[in-house]
């Protein structure tokens, strides 16, 4: 094992990479060398990070599923479809999970091995959105590119919208890796996953994934985040990650927005447990929500279902909206559009709205400059601190972790936090996503929760535009038995703009439903 030694008194190094905190909370970190040896410092230099993320994933799961019974078949449903996991992981991302699982704890050895348990970490994205209920997902991208943009160059922006409660984002990974095979690249991640959500290589190639929905997953195969890794490390152009992409099955569907400096331009990669797609418009704009667009998939019942049933079409639209219309984008810009709070048409919509591109939960938004081999990623609170920026060839100009630059960001490319993080509406905004939380744990739990009167006229004060509001109440009375509430309010969520006519349906059954009692 790595020995690792402090570096000063914001993390650790040791002699093939570093790990430290900025002063905005972001950590830092940077790897070289063979697979083996790359996991191994991964887990000697964020032991304390992967063990704190691996328990609050595991708490978070208990309270999404609280009965014994049922977490239990939960475990047997991630084994069975993880059971051949191993087939379909390169040795290499093996080796490196490997070196990883060596610094897990021993504290959670009930659910399995450190090994078993990194590698099936790999697949909790893939789990949260094929497990649909447990609503883990919903992201939004875009790219622009020729006349869309200031300069003409390649601009990519997302929202990676994965929510596993509000601690989860706070200890978000910038990790930087320089492998002994493949391209250099910095990926965005937490303690314990290695695959990519969104990142960008040396050679100017980004990759983000959105969750889409098709064929349920029949079995184990590639974890999307370990195909998207390795379409960072090994390709340069769409075509080269459309090859990457083929050669591999995958658990469940997948948009990934590819975006290529060597071709000045940006590609969506649909790939699903029945088969593969690519939306590839070329005409300067790509909008990427949580449903298919390629010939292969946009006509299929499931595709067509995800649309009216989900959020999915209304955040695409607005994101088209903003950014195919108005002036040439910068990065500013790019930032402004994650941060859209609005629904349709600019609808007020409250706050943490679903059908908006900002929907407050986002584990990291990020902006890409892919020529410029630049980005910036948001600190938190979801979108709304500083976007920190980075510079990919000064960084990997450095050779070691002994001689790279401290802090690795640029402060003087820093983009200004949200107006709305100093403002009081965000202390208002906190309390009524606090108090949502807690009606959800009773309703899921089935836990005794006393709702009172000056709290449920505070959580309408706190959010009068959001539908969600008034939803979250009428099914907090429908499941205290008081159907006359629970009726009135359906009825104001109903008169609200709603995420999707699925949505509706929903909500007008259970409204019906209340009424009959």
């Amino acid at each position: 094992m790595p020995e690792r030694r402090p570096f000063g008194d914001r993390g650790w190094i040791t002699e093939h990479g570093r790990l430290s905190v900025t002063d905005h909370g972001l950590w830092e970190a940077y790897v070289e060398g063979p697979d083996l040896e790359r996991g191994l410092t991964v887990g000697v230099l964020a032991k304390e990070l992967i063990e704190k993320q691996e328990t609050l994933f595991v708490d978070r799961i208990k309270m999404l599923v609280p009965d014994a019974r049922k977490l239990g078949w939960l475990k047997h449903f991630v084994n069975f479809f993880n059971r051949d996991i191993e087939d379909h992981v390169s040795l290499e991302y093996r080796r490196e999970i490997y070196g990883e699982s060596r610094s897990f704890s021993p504290a959670f050895e009930v659910i399995g091995s450190g090994y078993e348990r990194a590698l099936n970490y790999h697949a909790a994205h893939d789990i949260g959105h094929a497990l649909q209920d447990l609503a883990f997902v919903g992201c939004t991208s875009f790219a622009a590119w020729g006349e869309r943009t200031a300069d003409g160059g390649l601009l990519i922006g997302r929202n990676f919208d994965f929510y596993l409660g509000e601690e989860f984002a706070c200890d978000k990974v910038l990790l930087f890796m320089r492998p002994e095979k493949g391209f250099p690249f910095v990926e965005v991640t937490w303690g314990g996953m290695l695959g990519a959500v969104s990142g960008m290589n040396l050679e100017g190639l980004t990759v983000t994934i959105n969750a889409s929905r098709s064929a349920f997953p029949n079995g184990a195969h590639t974890p999307i985040s370990l195909l998207a890794r390795e379409i960072l490390q090994y390709a340069t152009t769409i075509n080269e990650a459309v090859a990457i992409a083929q050669r591999r099955d995958v658990f469940v569907s997948e948009s990934i927005l590819v975006g290529s400096a060597k071709d000045g331009r940006a590609a969506v990669i649909e790939k699903a447990p029945d088969g593969m797609g690519v939306f590839d418009p070329g005409n300067g704009l790509v909008v990427c929500a949580n449903h298919y667009q390629s010939d292969t998939f946009r006509d299929s019942e499931v595709n067509k279902a995800n649309i009216r049933d989900s959020d999915s079409m209304s955040r695409f639209k607005r994101m088209t909206d903003l950014t195919s219309t108005g002036d040439p984008m910068t990065p500013i810009d790019a930032v402004r559009v994650l941060r859209e709070r609005t629904g349709p048409g600019g609808a007020s919509v409250g706050l943490g709205n679903p059908i908006a591109i900002d929907q407050l939960i986002a584990h990291h938004s990020v902006v890409f400059q892919p020529a410029q081999r630049r980005m910036w990623i948001s600190v938190g609170p979801y979108t709304l601190g500083e976007y920190l920026a980075y510079d990919l060839r000064t960084i990997f100009a450095h050779g070691g972790p002994e001689r790279l630059p401290d802090p690795l960001y640029d402060p003087l490319a820093t983009l200004p936090a949200d107006t709305l993080l100093k403002s009081p509406v965000m202390g208002d905004f906190t309390w009524h996503r606090a108090m949502r939380a807690a009606l959800t744990e009773h309703r899921i739990t089935g836990r005794t929760y006393a709702l009172a009167s000056e709290d449920e006229a505070r959580y309408i004060a706190t959010d009068p535009d959001n539908a969600l509001t008034y939803s979250d109440l009428a099914e907090w009375y429908q499941a205290e038995g008081d159907h006359a509430k629970a009726v009135h309010y359906f009825d104001q969520a109903l008169a609200r703009t709603v995420s999707s006519a699925g949505e509706r349906s929903k909500l007008q059954a259970a409204r019906n439903a209340c009424a009959r009692n």
